[in-house]
């Protein structure tokens, strides 16, 4: 019996440290991290360049950051957040999104319709902040799950007010929606 309780207490802290893998904090800012290849998706003309970013450009902003793996069914889970922010219209000089598209974490042979995908978001959102990371540093320096998504709502200040792994519930979105209305007042 006191084997069972004992790996029982093990499998639960194991279990629970996975679901919360990540290392960011409320109302800290984000652990730094650079993403040199190819990093942040620029409009110039009918073309997209690429420039080195960095995680202290986030400061600045109310925003929400949305870190995803290179996969569609990751980029649906908060497909319902994105549509809500939209349909806010906050105002641009006080809100922006930043999308961070993990490609390392990409469906094995599906490098190129990733990275096509985010240069043409990128020209419909020209106003958002595009970043595709191809070596996975966001995920490392912040320390998230595999095949997932994150959703971070960083103050002007650049500090955490709201963080979540994986898809949000309506009731999150609209909490989020709620949240950056707030900050941006």
């Amino acid at each position: 019996m006191k084997k069972l309780t004992s790996l029982l207490g093990i499998v639960t802290i194991l279990y629970s440290t996975s679901l919360f893998a990540h290392n960011i904090q409320l109302n800290s800012p984000l652990a730094t991290v650079s993403v040199a290849k190819d990093g942040e998706l620029m409009v110039k003309g009918d073309d997209i360049a690429y420039q080195a970013w960095h995680s202290a450009q986030l400061a600045g902003k109310v925003r929400v950051v949305n870190h995803i793996a290179g996969r569609r069914d990751v980029k649906e889970r908060n497909q319902a957040l994105i549509e809500a922010i939209k349909g806010a219209q906050f105002d641009r000089t006080k809100y922006q999104t930043t999308t961070i598209i993990n490609a390392d974490d990409a469906t094995f042979g599906t490098g190129s319709f990733v990275k096509s995908g985010a240069e043409k978001g990128k020209k419909a959102n020209a106003h958002s902040q595009v970043v595709l990371d191809q070596s996975g540093a966001v995920k490392a320096a912040w320390q998230l799950k595999e095949k997932d998504s994150l959703v971070v709502v960083l103050d002007k200040a650049g500090k955490v007010k709201f963080v979540h792994e994986g898809a949000l519930s309506a009731a999150q979105v609209q909490e989020v929606i709620g949240l950056i209305g707030e900050l941006v007042k």
